[in-house]
């Protein structure tokens, strides 16, 4: 295997060989998604693109200094409706004027109330408390306790001044014109007319007595009130404004008003003319982006193009934040801060690799840029962000990998809006905390949208997620507990393995996480007859002895197909399950082919029924996997006794690995095999201590260890 220069591992060969698909169709289809991409991003440019370079809403700031370019007079439809509406609030309503038929009504009731006031003193039937209780009883009067009990036990006579008096001043009152708004006042105005011959309780009476009968006695006439105000709005002419040439009409920052807004209508600015020459401007400049970011892709990242979900998920990324950029940032002050553009780069960092979140990164900067234009500090606002948040989950080991990158999203965000606000000599303390809240919000938007996206995107585009593997990890996961259940030494083989397979991984830069997880699963299919392996057997036990080669190599294999079954079963992502039938490659079952051929007799056996399907590793983290699973039963069955065994057994299987070219189609390198070799020696040299050995003892282990395989 020749090793491959930097940029170069991932190359069109190998794809080729990872997936059976010509390159030219391959090739093909990118191209295709990379034109639609700029289809689609142009004809977003051009949909949103501002009328003469203008958007203005009212109640938002403007994005740059508007004067008139010529002279006009226009009726202000917003001048003359605003004196419309100060007309009509002036006309008062109009009401119909006191009403005597009221007054009469409310006399008689009087009267009436009189009677009966009468008649419940002279009842000798009622006792004392049940003649009070009948006076606070009267309608209309709600006398109080006291007044009623004042009532009960007054004179003749002057109950009759009492009834007299209030009679008076209930007239008095509602001659004069009462409206429903103005009854306390009315009210309140009886107790002044009260004549000066009554004292104590007699005037108190008259006065209560009074208050109860007064009511309004003038209604809202609706139809003369409607009448006066139509009449009003009939008054007002149209207001004529005259704005002259070169008159400015908005500055840059100034919150368009109604009456701004509607003169630049009046002068056409906003009529809908396509700019044609910026959108063919902003055309290509997208795609020379496109065209540049294909060719980094080619040159760095060739498998992409041959895996179409993971290249959709990349190409959708571009258009929905460039689509949400152009929608978003134009024409408004805090919106581009608020944006949570760095949520694109943690996406593609957290699920492709932290390259092609950093490719991202600047793509995002530029979109961004294109919607705000002479914009330098939102543009490095959004590239220092998505630079920081890419970079913080390249390594999602943890959920916690999130908030560590909120915090330094939000500390870039923070830094470079007060690095230019100190540029710029301008202090202004509200905006400055506005835009300081908005880069915090920004940051902790973003990363929720990139978790969001994290827990759902895998699984649709095809990606086993840190998120999917960290729950696989857990060992009460039920197929990993099926394992320690019915197969313990394959379960004590797989953490050794995993051990391994981890420090390896990270050794190299691959992905340590995933080679643990695979690892604990790549013998799951073991798990359904779990006595044919060796790691399971009791001493001196062994089913093999009592079959034939070919039916014990069938078993042995099997354990991968039983395990493909299973992982389907059980949901495992294809990242996982793609370890079962690679950890094995097209290898041999050596021990069994032997015996096959020494019990022939002559006759022809074929070594292809004595091989496992494959495919062989077509990742690092398979191979080194196949490569921990060769060694790890090698020392078990064979116990080295110095390290120096445990070293050259190590190196042997390597080198056996790569000359029968199972390592041909993963990109590992000569210097990665030697890394991985010293990872291999300083787990294993811990495990297997030396100890002193024993033939008998081990000529019985080997021959057990080469019948169960691994």
């Amino acid at each position: 295997m020749n090793k491959p220069t930097s940029g170069e591992q991932d190359t069109p060969r190998l794809a080729r060989m990872h997936i059976a698909e010509t390159p030219l169709r391959a090739n093909l289809r990118a191209a295709l998604m990379a034109l639609a991409l700029w289809v689609l991003l142009s004809a977003v440019y051009a949909w949103y693109m501002p009328l003469t370079d203008l958007s203005l809403q009212v109640g938002e700031p403007s994005p740059r200094d508007i004067k008139a370019p010529r002279s006009i007079s226009y009726i202000s439809d917003a001048a003359t409706q605003a004196a419309r509406l100060r007309a009509v609030a002036q006309v008062e309503d109009v009401y119909d004027g006191p009403n005597s038929d009221i007054l009469q009504e409310r006399v008689r009731l009087l009267d009436a109330l009189g009677s009966m006031i009468a008649e419940i003193r002279s009842d000798e039937t009622l006792q004392p408390t049940d003649q009070v209780d009948a006076l606070m009883d009267l309608p209309q009067l709600a006398l109080s306790a006291s007044h009623a009990e004042a009532l009960r036990d007054v004179s003749e006579e002057n109950l009759e001044t009492v009834l007299t008096e209030a009679q008076r001043l209930l007239q008095s009152a509602m001659w004069q014109e009462i409206r429903p708004h103005e009854i306390g006042q009315a009210r309140r105005g009886a107790g002044a007319q009260v004549s000066l011959d009554l004292e104590g309780m007699p005037r108190e009476l008259a006065i209560a007595m009074a208050r109860a009968m007064i009511v309004p006695n003038s209604r809202l006439d609706q139809a003369a009130t409607e009448l006066a105000r139509e009449e009003a709005l009939q008054n007002v002419e149209p207001i004529y404004r005259h704005i002259r040439e070169g008159e400015s009409l908005l500055r840059e920052g100034e919150i368009v008003s109604l009456e701004a807004l509607e003169a630049i209508q009046a002068l056409d600015m906003l009529d809908a003319q396509t700019d044609w020459q910026r959108i063919v401007s902003q055309s290509l400049i997208l795609l020379l982006l496109i065209v540049t970011v294909s060719v980094y892709v080619l040159r760095t990242h060739p498998l992409l193009i041959y895996r179409p979900r993971r290249l959709a998920l990349f190409l959708a990324t571009l258009l929905l934040v460039g689509a949400s950029a152009r929608w978003a940032i134009p024409g408004h002050t805090l919106m581009p801060y608020l944006f949570p553009a760095a949520a694109a780069a943690m996406l593609i960092a957290v699920l492709l690799d932290v390259q092609m979140g950093i490719v991202t990164a600047l793509v995002t900067a530029v979109l961004v840029g294109l919607s705000a234009p002479s914009s330098v500090e939102l543009v490095v606002y959004v590239l220092l962000g998505s630079l920081m948040g890419a970079l913080v989950l390249s390594h999602l080991d943890q959920l916690g990998a999130f908030v560590r990158a909120a915090v330094y999203v939000a500390l870039a965000n923070v830094v470079v809006i007060v690095g230019f606000r100190l540029a710029t000599q301008v202090y202004d303390p509200v905006g400055l905390l506005q835009l300081g809240m908005s880069a915090l919000a920004s940051a902790a938007i973003a990363t929720s949208l990139t978790f969001i996206a994290y827990t759902f995107a895998g699984r649709v585009f095809g990606i086993t997620t840190s998120l999917q593997l960290l729950e696989l990890a857990r060992p009460t996961h039920p197929l990993f507990r099926q394992v320690l259940l019915n197969a313990p030494g394959t379960y004590h083989h797989s953490i050794v393995i995993s051990n391994m397979a981890e420090r390896a991984a990270e050794e190299i830069g691959a992905d340590g996480l995933l080679a643990r997880v695979g690892s604990y699963y790549h013998d799951i299919g073991k798990t359904l007859r779990p006595y044919f392996f060796a790691e399971n057997q009791a001493e001196g036990e062994n089913p093999h002895d009592k079959l034939d080669p070919r039916t014990s190599a069938d078993i042995v294999i099997a354990h991968t197909t039983d395990g493909i079954a299973l992982a389907k079963k059980h949901k495992l992502p294809k990242g996982v399950a793609s370890f079962i039938p690679e950890h094995h490659g097209t290898t041999r079952v050596t021990y069994f082919y032997r015996r096959a051929l020494a019990e022939s007799d002559g006759e022809p056996v074929e070594e292809s029924d004595f091989c496992y399907p494959g495919p062989k590793p077509q990742t690092r983290e398979t191979a080194i996997v196949m490569l921990a699973d060769s060694i790890e039963a090698t020392v078990r069955a064979t116990g080295p006794g110095t390290q120096d065994e445990i070293e050259r057994t190590i190196r042997q299987i390597i080198n056996d690995r790569l000359i029968s070219g199972q390592l041909d189609e993963c990109d590992l390198t000569l210097r990665d095999l030697d890394v991985i070799r010293e990872a291999f020696g300083g787990v294993l040299k811990g495990i297997f201590h030396p100890r002193i050995k024993y033939p008998e003892k081990q000529r019985r282990r080997a021959k057990n260890g080469s019948a169960g395989g691994n």
